[in-house]
């Protein structure tokens, strides 16, 4: 596998804008890909890079740009105004989606986990969507639950009037199709694609992209093992069938998703001291250090290249 040059200093960026990018938003297309040099990995004689998916967009990077452009797209073209959506008290995607509605125009309305939530002040992550002009409704976790019955959803149209529907982290058909953009902008760089998984979308559209002979690896966030199941749910009802070769590693979730164990922490500050780059602690953070474990534990062969998913910094 070829590993690419430090790009020389004024190279240009990459192309400001993807196909069919939405009119006033001005991605960093492809995310560039670098070479990470790193002592723990090169003593296994395994070689790490970076795909900066993180530096796509300030305020939509990485997976969140690539699984929201089709769903505004579709709003367009559908002559939707209103985007709603669903997320935790921490969502990063409930941010992102809040952060198109300001740059684009849109009404945006984010139904949140847990209306205990109501009666106290919003923490930093809902108070940035409530910044950008999000509507935030809170709902029991029960009542939540039941987020995808078509009643439910007939309930919210009926009570916000029309609009486009994301659901919770963004990982529907469009949002598959979007990051099987992520795989071919990689194919032929790198044997093993890493990247975290909390809904399964980004890695489903990424390992159709791939090229036969890679694989992509996903980390799993949360608890449960659910995530096989919802990767296979998606690529079936994106393409038919499941496609490319992908597994789900289960054990770095660190406790679960919010879980920001010390040793993790510290983990995260010494990887970034060494390479100079912030890990996001509740996804990003948990993938290196998986794929640290992994390659300690001999689970890739001598010589693979392995790119890892930067997808931003929540």
């Amino acid at each position: 596998m070829s590993v690419p040059s430090p790009a020389a200093p004024g190279t240009p960026p990459g192309r400001t804008s993807g196909p069919g990018a939405p009119s006033g938003l001005r991605p960093r297309l492809p995310s560039p890909l670098r070479p990470a040099g790193d002592e723990r990995f090169a003593r296994h004689g395994v070689r790490l890079l970076f795909k900066r998916d993180d530096l796509i967009h300030p305020e939509l990077p990485g997976n969140k740009w690539r699984k929201l452009a089709p769903n505004l797209r579709a709003a367009a073209e559908r002559g939707h105004t209103t985007l709603l959506t669903f997320g935790g008290a921490y969502s990063h995607h409930l941010r992102a989606t809040a952060a198109a509605g300001r740059l684009l125009g849109l009404a945006t309305i984010g139904v949140v986990r847990g209306d205990e939530l109501a009666d106290r002040p919003l923490n930093p992550s809902l108070e940035r969507c409530a910044d950008d002009g999000m509507r935030l409704v809170f709902l029991d976790r029960a009542a939540y639950r039941r987020k995808t019955a078509p009643e439910f959803v007939a309930g919210l149209r009926e009570r916000f009037g029309p609009f486009h529907l994301v659901p919770e982290g963004g990982s529907n058909t469009l949002a598959v199709h979007g990051c099987t953009d992520l795989g071919r902008e990689l194919r032929g760089r790198a044997d093993v694609v890493a990247v975290p998984c909390g809904t399964g979308g980004t890695l489903a559209g990424l390992a159709a992209g791939l090229a036969p002979g890679q694989r992509a690896l996903g980390f799993a966030v949360l608890k449960g093992g659910f995530l096989d199941g919802e990767v296979e749910r998606l690529q079936r009802e994106a393409f038919g069938a499941r496609r490319g070769d992908w597994r789900v590693e289960h054990r770095f979730h660190c406790g679960g998703y919010a879980k920001v164990p010390p040793r993790l922490r510290a983990f995260a500050e010494d990887f970034s001291a060494r390479h100079g780059v912030i890990l996001e602690s509740l996804y990003v953070a948990k993938m290196f250090y998986g794929l640290l474990s992994l390659t300690e534990e001999g689970a890739f062969p001598r010589g693979t290249v392995i790119a890892a998913v930067l997808t931003g910094p929540g």
